[in-house]
């Protein structure tokens, strides 16, 4: 083998400046190898390094009452549920595979963040999804072309999701799904899993014990995946459509059996040191990082890694993404109980290195030295920079008002914005909206009830699942959340209000909020527009957080998601687990009996700004946002728990997209049998914004009669506006009337973006 001579040229396509690439040259002392440089590139760029990033992440609170594995620490981060029990769960984006390969991008996305969970030896029980496309539909700004791309990304997508959650036997229940211009051409991909281990079967991805032998486990080696990590640390262009090697293939049937292999070797306790999921940057990251983490070296030898491609090189076999391959360090002494345990499972466990205390991460080919590199070093002394940061032209200004893309301004009050005159057909727009309809069309393709552990089907506030740890079962909530508008407007607001929902929507499901972990989507960090946004949704995160005492346990950052017509918004999105401890505390959105009270609490919120409204029916993405409080979106989420752990609330539903008019109808029409309601709403002023306003904490619920005098009794702003009964969702509002049969709701709702889908297929 011949490798090309290091130019100049040659540095820049791995995405390494001149300056990087002498600090390369100072850490060797030497000039780095073709396959050196490769081994730089990958560890080096910003899906590895997080070197754009890395100041803003230590803003996040990692540390609090319960958490036994922080942020940064390993693949995932671990929480305590009580009983000797935790969780281990992560979110991860696969953002550029899907742009390019949505079916196999997505299902490799799943594939990566499953074995993040069963790296840390925890069992995987569940999986959520974040997803985010361009327009369905035809509109101003995105043509019938474009949109049928839209729909078949969505497609593709969705298939790869279901695929590998389907074929693993892990359910995928719940998740968000927006759509918007922004994200044409750059869809968002993110991928939650939570996984529930004992106290003592917490497993390190760390070397240590010089000569302890290195085992790579499960699938062979391709070329599938070369330089997939720097592949994601770049934007998206024409050229890089065609990088379609960059993509992984994944095999779900082999996960399983890695899975199962892997848990059962975990059992015993003295057999193993180390582990490592070979995810980003592939056999040279899982090297590397155990090293680095335990103060150790790691030498191996290439011509023993399972290989299905004659011919690889070194740079191909360390840069390979192929899926479904681990790295275990096990004790020494102990090799032929991994290799029993993996031969049962029909798996390859192929030694190929040990355990040094030289502090090098040594490749050989033929026992020939390809590349020796510091371990600590390539891990952990990649640049940090701190970007310059500059307001977004569109986000809200010190003197609290908002400039439009077109420079424009909008002062906060509803006379400012344009009205759609029919209350009546706004509503059955809305519920007809990609971003608000129904789901079904998505999760229906999911098993979303495999292993039986799901209480709370997909489509509430918040998914729920039982898990049986030991003799005892415990009750998960989850919740993923982030409105890209807001955090276009107003990154720091928007972002804030992401972790509230989050917490709300737990709060509605009868949860108390354990921990987050976050995917952080924006745009080039290198313009200084975009990383103001990530600066200001990281700084309000990371205070919502710590006052809602949610410590961040880990999760991803995904910069470049821009396409050739520009940056996506802005798009951190919170995955929230909380805790719910008693099954009867377990509530749902839909209304369920006739004659029960209906209550908003939380004020009647005013402006429009940030809203769908006036976003799907009058075209306009600007603010300012409503107001948020802190203290009083807690106590809206206290008095929720407080009336659900009492018996009064039988439903509870947060209002968020559409505002009151929408939350009302999905009250009515997502239950299993829908049931209507009169709903009378005092005040003054454009019905459209009492009804249409997104103001953040307010949920609507329902109390049982006699419950009535207790509930009104408690300290929280709340107002009785109507009662369940009837086949009508009826409203009146400032002297009019509105009626809509909760039939043609439903229908409105449920089958809009399978109409637009089955008008794909045709």
């Amino acid at each position: 083998m011949t490798e090309p001579p290091i130019s100049k040229e040659l540095v820049q396509k791995h995405g390494l400046t001149d300056e990087e690439y002498r600090q390369i040259e100072s850490i060797l002392g030497r000039q780095p190898n073709f396959t050196e440089l490769g081994i730089f590139s990958v560890m080096w760029s910003e899906h590895c390094s997080y070197k754009n990033s890395k100041p803003e992440l230590k803003k996040f609170p990692t540390s609090g009452v319960g958490i036994l594995v922080k942020a940064g620490d390993e693949n995932a981060g671990v929480v305590d549920i009580g009983d000797g029990w935790a969780v281990a769960f992560k979110i991860e984006s696969h953002n550029h595979p899907s742009a390019i390969e949505p079916f196999q991008g997505a299902a490799t996305g799943v594939g990566g963040i499953i074995r993040d969970i069963f790296t840390m030896g925890a069992r995987p029980v569940f999986l959520l999804n974040s997803l985010r496309f361009g327009p369905l539909t035809e509109n101003k700004s995105t043509s019938a072309v474009v949109a049928g791309n839209n729909r078949k990304l969505l497609k593709g997508v969705v298939a790869g999701i279901a695929h590998y959650g389907n074929c693993i036997g892990i359910p995928t229940i719940g998740g968000e799904v927006y759509f918007d211009e922004s994200y044409t051409g750059n869809p968002l991909v993110n991928a939650f899993c939570l996984g529930v281990l004992r106290h003592d079967q917490i497993r390190k991805g760390k070397a240590s014990g010089s000569g302890n032998p290195v085992f790579y486990v499960g699938a062979a080696t391709g070329r599938d995946g070369l330089a997939g990590a720097a592949f994601a640390s770049r934007e998206l262009s024409e050229e890089s459509r065609e990088d379609r090697p960059a993509v992984q293939v994944g095999d779900p049937f082999m996960e399983k059996l890695l899975l199962e292999a892997c848990l059962e070797l975990f059992e015993q306790a003295d057999a193993v040191v180390g582990v490592q999921d070979m995810g980003a940057a592939g056999l040279t990251c899982s090297t590397c990082e155990t090293a680095s983490r335990g103060g150790a070296g790691i030498e191996i030898e290439l011509d023993n890694v399972p290989q299905r491609e004659s011919g690889m090189t070194p740079y191909e076999t360390m840069l390979s993404e192929s899926q479904e391959r681990m790295l275990i360090i096990a004790r020494k002494g102990k090799e032929k109980l991994v290799r029993d345990i993996f031969e049962k499972w029909d798996l390859h466990a192929a030694e190929i290195g040990r355990v040094t205390d030289d502090g090098l991460m040594r490749v050989k080919k033929s026992g020939r030295v390809v590349a020796e590199i510091p371990a600590a070093q390539l891990a952990n002394d990649a640049p940090v920079y701190h970007r310059e940061a500059r307001p977004h032209p569109a986000a809200i200004d010190t003197r609290g008002t908002t400039a439009d893309t077109r420079g424009t301004t909008a002062r906060n009050g509803s006379h400012e914005f344009p009205n759609f005159k029919n209350d009546r057909e706004a509503l059955l727009n809305l519920l007809a909206s990609p971003t608000i309809a129904s789901k079904n069309w998505i999760y229906r393709q999911y098993d979303h009830q495999v292993r039986t552990g799901t209480v709370v089907l997909p489509g509430s506030d918040a998914a729920v699942f039982r898990v049986r740890c030991g003799e005892t079962e415990k009750y998960l909530a989850a919740s993923a959340d982030c409105n890209g508008t807001h955090c276009y407007l107003n990154p720091r607001q928007g972002a804030k209000m992401a972790v509230a929902e989050a917490a709300r929507n737990l709060a509605c499901s009868g949860a108390r909020p354990l921990a987050v972990s976050d995917n952080l989507n924006f745009g080039n960090p290198y313009k200084p527009e975009n990383f103001w946004q990530l600066r200001e949704c990281v700084e309000g995160l990371a205070e919502a957080c710590r006052f809602f005492n949610t410590p961040v346990t880990g999760g991803n950052v995904s910069l470049y998601n821009e396409s050739p017509e520009g940056a996506i918004d802005p798009t951190p999105v919170v995955a929230m687990v909380g805790l719910i401890e008693k099954k009867e505390w377990i509530t749902t959105q839909a209304f369920k009996k006739a004659g029960d009270l209906i209550y908003r609490v939380g004020g009647a919120g005013k402006g429009l700004g940030g809203s769908r409204y006036l976003k799907e029916l009058l075209g306009e993405k600007r603010g300012p946002l409503p107001e948020f409080d802190f203290e009083k979106e807690l106590m809206v989420q206290e008095a929720v728990r407080q009336g659900i752990q009492s018996g009064w609330i039988r439903s509870a539903h947060d209002c968020s997209e559409g505002g009151l008019a929408v939350t009302l109808a999905e009250c009515c029409i997502s239950g299993r049998e829908g049931i209507g309601a009169t709903i009378d709403l005092e005040g003054v002023g454009r019905s459209d914004e009492m009804l249409f306003n997104e103001a953040p904490s307010r949920v609507v619920l329902t109390i049982a009669p006699e419950h009535r005098a207790v509930w009104d009794a408690l300290a929280v702003e709340k107002a009785l506006i109507g009662e369940v009964g009837g086949s009508d969702l009826k409203l009146e509002t400032a002297g009019s009337t509105l009626i809509w049969k909760v039939e043609e709701l439903h229908q409105f709702w449920w089958n809009a973006i399978g109409r637009l889908m089955d008008e794909e297929a045709c």
